[in-house]
């Protein structure tokens, strides 16, 4: 069983320590150009000539959650592509989310500025019910932060794609049920997959269907977001601001409009962080099931969805 490591900006020994230790026996190595045909492989942003190189590979292993990078490449015909289906990231965007959330809620940024300024107030508290929160998106990471979000008593929307029936949570799915969501919510969560049908949904439109007020939390692409209609939606108050931890260009390019906008909170694509241990166990047990013939693993990804 070969397994090749093609991860652009990570760094492979930890990686190759760790499948050894969980797959005693597996001929691991660093993908260069011209390397012998490999069973399975462990990627991150890999080239295009790495895939078009590898015509057998049976499975690509992604080091994230979202795929939609890998998408865009020619794969081998009959690999399989699959994703972590947590591996530590869950909990991470759980705490991300409602770390922004409650911060906007609590008005905590108006409070440090005030601090900083010498002034020493209060504000009026403002009700959970006036607050109510849409997560778009209801897989893995999107299921977990709305069930956080509803353990600290918000309303919690949920939209997908597919009906989704989560404690606590008002379910929204199909696309016919998106104007009805939105307008039910004042704070949005975007944790969609990128897709070419998700690809710029945050927009004029989408957002200004929120409740006025209303605050966007970006924690899934760049791509979903439309930045000029954000930064106009800010400037008419219709919105009162958003947390982006992802952007269209990353990193984000000095000069960018963002950066000088101080009702947008930012963050450098750090909300859920790949956690290397779990997901190398996570890995080896999947390889494992597909070298004893059993395909029903967990995490293979649509590739016509794409996700």
């Amino acid at each position: 069983m070969k397994i090749a490591f093609c991860c652009t900006d990570t760094p492979a020994e930890p990686w190759l320590e760790g499948l050894a230790a969980a797959l005693p026996g597996a001929d691991l190595s660093v993908w260069q150009p011209g390397a012998p045909q490999t069973d399975y492989a462990v990627v991150w942003a890999p080239p295009q000539q790495f895939l078009d190189e590898q015509p057998a590979l049976r499975a690509l292993f992604a080091i994230g959650a979202g795929v939609d990078a890998l998408l865009r490449l020619r794969l081998p015909p009959g690999a399989l592509v699959v994703r972590l289906d947590d591996a530590g990231m869950a909990v991470q965007m759980a705490e991300f989310v409602c770390h922004a959330v409650i911060r906007h809620f609590r008005e905590l940024g108006g409070y440090e500025a005030e601090m900083r300024a010498g002034h020493w107030g209060f504000r009026k508290p403002r009700l959970r019910s006036d607050f109510p929160v849409g997560v778009m998106g209801l897989g893995v990471l999107g299921e977990r932060v709305a069930r956080a979000l509803a353990h600290f008593e918000f309303p919690v929307n949920g939209w997908s794609r597919t009906p989704k029936a989560i404690e606590g949570v008002r379910n929204f799915s199909g696309q016919g049920a998106l104007h009805d969501f939105l307008g039910a919510s004042r704070v949005l969560v975007n944790l969609l997959p990128l897709t070419p049908e998700t690809q710029g949904i945050l927009n004029r439109a989408t957002l200004g269907a929120l409740q006025p007020g209303g605050y966007l939390v970006n924690v899934a692409r760049g791509a979903h977001l439309v930045e000029d209609d954000l930064l106009a939606l800010i400037a008419s108050g219709h919105l009162a601001g958003a947390a982006l931890d992802v952007f269209r260009t990353e990193p984000l390019p000095a000069g960018h409009p963002l950066w000088s906008e101080p009702r947008i909170a930012l963050t450098p694509h750090t909300s859920a962080r790949t956690l290397r241990a779990e997901s190398i166990a996570q890995i080896a047990g999947k390889i494992a099931h597909l070298q004893a013939g059993d395909a029903g693993i967990r995490g293979v990804v649509d590739v016509q969805r794409g996700y």
